[in-house]
């Protein structure tokens, strides 16, 4: 921890002493950069109160990610957790899951079944056909409704391109071929524009091949063993067999492959009005579990089998766009249907009659309408959104030696599963005359009703079959930016934030391995309220000269009704056996008080005539209290210096999926061709008593005194050709092997990356 604020310090020290005051405008350009996820129409971020941070086409080729997670994960603003390389769940401000919101082009993807733990649904979005991605920190439940407390993420696909006048056809063509070293990948992507007066269409395909990873060689030094895979499970002459691993740094069975596509038509009837017909396909193949392919039970690997099926999604939407049109300045119209599939396939050590699927088809169909008018120094957005959301939960137990299938408890009700939202919104911008001062304001009204029934009650016997919810809340923003000068913002935001119990958090069933002392299973609670945040942030952001820029952001969070898993009873037990283990019985539970709080820190510099300096740093704490007359599991410090799962009466404890500090520093060259970028990304610790012993921290997959800080040392450049550029990557030079925080999968060792992009 010392040595990473160090480094921070030192770089904002350096970038001081070496500030110059005629080479860049960069800083300003960032000020003046256009964002349309605050208010669903083109506005400079210079005007919007909350934070946002915009992540360009540009740069998301030059980081040349394998997935959009770790996309994330190099801005050095959003941390992610991974249970399996297949998977990346975005962290924003102590918010993670469902508490997090994910938009591609205006429509959102959270749905009925988004949980409340870790998910990987964030890689189903292309990144290579992005025209960029904007994050937004902090409530933004006026714009978007439910599950947006902790932020919103929006990936906004590359639109078609039209001819111009002195053109007939306009032809655009580009791609890219990679592989990296640490997990054997290969990936290849291509996307072609045809452009005519009135008509485009664009349609890209990415194909990737993701083999077992590799972690790095150099443990932490009291943890020499930290991660490594001695072993795993085979089938040997048809009989599950633990064989010892030969290489203990290969994550064996944690590979897959993915395909992406994209369609666009667009059709321009006039020079107000425009038709955009968006199709989206995403798959992959089985994605191991790797993480509970490590769980152990009697000494032994527990899992012979644990895998995600296909995770399939697709998206079609079509989207009316209209110029001024009697009051209304702009209008546009999107009408979205979506079809996501997702599965779980487990079977324990030589248990060949039980194979358990379980199977979860959902159905997705929205409106969004978005009009604006303009007048004076006003900005005025109002909306309306709807999504019907519908779930068949299926489950089936397969002997794999003879084929014979029989029922199996499902993971959600086994009946009717639907949920209806809508909402109307205002969203309200006012510039003053003086040009100094900018007024943010906005309010919603919102109801969602969900409605479940459970079909076949006879695996649990719970004491209901059927369960209803009608919520309906007003929520609000109301914030004012300050611009003294040029290159300065000043800026206050408060916002409240809502977000809904959806089937997941009200009647899921699932058995957890979240504590390393006890199996836990997680039963319905159908009297569930919805969790409601009320935020205030604020911001400073200012330049010094032309080559220096100082950003700091801060936030306190009052989290009310919060949900947290905690101890339960089903039909009086507090305990129950569970696939044939003893298993203590929780379920979420609404916290009465909860509480967030955190900063954020960058600097940016030039510091020569083709050299840059950034690094931001991130801080983020949260708390929720406990009915100190119970007792709560906890970890408690003991003489030896490790920790121990005790359980005793306390007044509050950690929320879970709070990471760390985090950060990143970097020094980048670019002079016409060229283009090269060392950059250091770090973690802190995180102690094992900052841990929730009952959430989805995964204390199980740390060390006995929880997650070690660490720091990788990253080499990237590249050389453009015209119509050609190469690029050449060294990821974590120096081989660290580490974790992210709640992540039960290590990171990638030193990886060579080469690619070479074509665009014409």
């Amino acid at each position: 921890m010392r040595k990473i604020v160090f480094a921070f310090l030192a770089g904002m020290a350096c970038s001081w002493v070496h500030a110059q005051e005629t080479v860049s405008d960069s800083a300003s350009k960032e000020l003046s950069e256009v964002v349309i996820s605050a208010s669903k129409f083109p506005e400079k971020k210079l005007n919007i109160a909350q934070r946002i941070d915009v992540i360009s086409s540009k740069y998301i080729s030059r980081v040349n990610a394998q997935n959009t997670g770790d996309l994330l994960i190099n801005t050095g603003n959003v941390f992610v957790q991974k249970s399996q390389q297949g998977g990346s769940s975005p962290i924003i401000r102590g918010f993670e899951a469902s508490r997090v919101l994910l938009v591609v082009d205006g429509v959102r993807l959270n749905n009925l079944i988004y949980r409340a733990g870790h998910l990987q649904n964030a890689i189903s979005v292309d990144q290579n056909m992005l025209s960029s991605m904007e994050v937004l920190y902090g409530p933004a439940s006026t714009i978007y409704g439910s599950d947006a407390l902790g932020g919103v993420v929006h990936f906004r696909t590359k639109a078609p391109v039209l001819a111009t006048d002195s053109k007939k056809m306009l032809v655009k063509a580009s791609g890219f071929a990679r592989y990296s070293s640490a997990n054997s990948e290969k990936t290849i992507h291509a996307d072609v524009n045809l452009g005519w007066k009135k008509i485009a269409w664009l349609q890209s395909y990415t194909y990737s091949d993701f083999g077992d990873v590799k972690m790095g060689k150099n443990y932490p030094d009291d943890y020499p063993t930290f991660g490594r895979r001695d072993s795993f499970m085979t089938r040997i002459n048809g009989i599950d067999s633990v064989v010892k691993n030969p290489d203990p740094q290969v994550q064996k069975f944690s590979g897959y492959k993915q395909w992406d596509m994209l369609q666009k038509l667009l059709f321009k009837q006039s020079e107000k009005v425009s038709h955009m017909l968006n199709v989206q396909y995403s798959n992959t193949t089985n994605v191991p579990r790797y993480d509970r392919l490590q769980d152990k039970r009697n000494g032994t690997l527990r899992y012979a089998e644990w895998y995600y099926g296909p995770q399939e999604r697709l998206l079609t939407s079509y989207e009316l766009s209209i110029g001024k049109t009697g009051w209304f300045d702009n209008i546009n119209l999107n009408v979205n249907y979506q079809a996501i599939e997702e599965s779980r396939y487990t079977r324990d050590y030589r248990r060949y009659d039980r194979l358990d699927g379980r199977v979860e088809n959902v159905q997705v169909a929205g409106f969004v309408l978005d009009t604006r008018k303009i007048w004076g120094g006003n900005e005025l957005t109002l909306g309306a959104d709807g999504q019907f959301n519908t779930l068949k939960s299926t489950a089936s137990r397969v002997n794999i030696n003879t084929g014979a299938s029989t029922k199996l408890d499902t993971r959600y009700p086994n009946g009717d599963n639907t949920q209806v939202n809508a909402g109307l919104f205002a969203q309200h911008v006012f510039k003053f005359k003086n040009k100094k001062w900018v007024l943010n304001d906005g309010l919603r009204v919102q109801t969602i009703r969900l409605h479940s029934t459970i079909a076949d009650n006879s695996f649990f016997n719970l004491p209901f079959t059927e369960i209803n919810q009608n919520n309906t809340t007003i929520t609000g923003n109301i914030g004012l930016v300050y611009l003294p000068v040029a290159g300065s913002k000043l800026s206050a935001n408060i916002a409240s934030g809502f977000r809904a119990p959806n089937v997941d958090d009200l009647a899921k069933i699932f058995e957890s391995a979240t504590s390393p002392a006890i199996r836990q299973l997680v039963v319905p609670n159908p009297d569930i309220k919805p969790e409601r945040t009320y935020n205030i942030d604020l911001g400073i952001s200012q330049n010094f000269g032309k080559n220096f820029r100082i950003e700091v952001s801060t936030f306190y969070t009052w989290f009310r009704n919060a949900l947290v898993k905690a101890p339960f009873r089903l039909n009086g037990q507090d305990s129950v056996v569970y696939n044939g283990v003893l298993s203590q019985v929780l379920a979420n539970t609404n916290a009465n008080k909860a509480y967030l709080y955190g900063v954020s820190g960058a600097v940016y510099a030039t510091i020569a005539k083709y050299i840059t300096f950034s690094s931001q740093i991130n801080f983020t704490r949260g708390r929720f209290e406990t009915d100190g007359s119970k007792n709560s599991s906890v970890y408690e410090k003991q003489s030896n210096g490790s920790y121990a799962l005790v359980s005793k009466k306390v007044s509050s404890k950690p929320l879970d999926h709070i990471p760390p500090v985090f950060g990143k520093t970097s020094i980048s060259y670019q002079k016409e061709k060229i283009m090269a970028e060392v950059f250091a990304l770090y973690n802190g610790w995180k102690k094992l008593d900052q841990y929730n012993a009952d959430g989805e921290d995964n204390a199980q997959y740390a060390t006995a005194d929880g997650m070690p800080g660490w720091v990788t040392v990253n080499l990237r450049t590249s050389y453009n050709l015209k119509a050609v550029t190469l690029q050449f990557a060294i990821e974590n030079i120096f081989d660290r092997n580490y974790r992210y925080f709640a992540s039960g999968f290590s990171a990638p060792g030193r990886n060579f990356i080469i690619a070479a992009r074509v665009d014409f």
